[in-house]
């Protein structure tokens, strides 16, 4: 299994999952132009994608779908409702040509948020951001993938200090916003095992977070748990250039 995460951020978020020759598209809240760019790094084009899969209804995640018709979309029934649309529900799988989807349970302002668990010949991906914390449920069942791409999107002091609104400051703190580094970390050191090689953390806040803190902040708590993160590739997606992880 191979992953393209062609944007990540508040601007727009999209990632490319590829697997034996299917080709899934989680979000798509980026300029066609870009997502074109974003297949063409493996010699694919739109008419390849088999299926989108939604997280949620905001349009960082939701502005390109429109380019899209008539491609199959998965989502909640919060998060869209035009075209070739198949509804989900958490914890029910779907299969989309051998590669089996898990949606879980996330916590965000978006009604009926979820993040998802691809599986496909003994892999497994998992991809969660937007959520201000994980639920013991979603926890228990990510445990020990293969990937992660994981929200790690602000530094709480650096949030702080920004000139935001103290409205939305709380929001982004709350239980229905978006995980700081530190909770992200200790999140995912609680879920790695012996199958993970990989970590992305996405969603990085551009105002208030940077890729050197937010993996400074992973370092420092797996270091206290004695994970070895010479055996994991940890990384940042980033907002305007692509990241790629699994096998490439």
């Amino acid at each position: 299994m191979k992953f393209n995460i062609v944007e990540s951020g508040s601007k727009g978020n999209a990632t490319i999952v590829e697997h034996n020759g299917c080709v899934l598209l989680i979000d798509m809240g980026i300029p066609l132009k870009n997502l074109r760019e974003g297949l063409a790094v493996w010699d694919k084009k739109l008419l390849d994608i088999d299926a989108l899969l939604l997280t949620h209804s905001h349009g960082d995640h939701t502005a390109g779908v429109r380019y899209l018709d008539p491609l199959p979309i998965y989502c909640t029934k919060e998060t869209y409702s035009k075209g070739d649309i198949h509804f989900i529900e958490v914890g029910e799988s779907f299969n989309v040509k051998g590669i089996e989807i898990m949606p879980i349970e996330a916590s965000h302002d978006a009604i009926n948020t979820v993040g998802y668990i691809l599986c496909a010949d003994d892999e497994k991906l998992v991809y969660l951001t937007d959520t201000g914390y994980i639920p013991d449920e979603t926890l228990n069942e990510i445990k020990n993938a293969d990937y992660y791409i994981i929200e790690s999107n602000h530094d709480r002091k650096m949030l702080l200090k920004t000139n935001r609104p103290e409205t939305l400051k709380q929001r982004i703190l709350s239980d229905h916003g978006h995980l700081c580094n530190e909770d992200s970390a200790f999140y995912m050191a609680d879920c790695v095992g012996s199958k993970t090689k990989e970590i992305v953390l996405a969603h990085l806040s551009q105002e208030a977070n940077t890729p050197e803190k937010a993996l400074s902040a992973y370092e420092k708590i797996f270091r206290k748990r004695k994970i070895n993160t010479q055996l994991i590739k940890i990384h940042c997606a980033n907002q305007f250039e692509m990241t790629l992880g699994g096998k490439q």
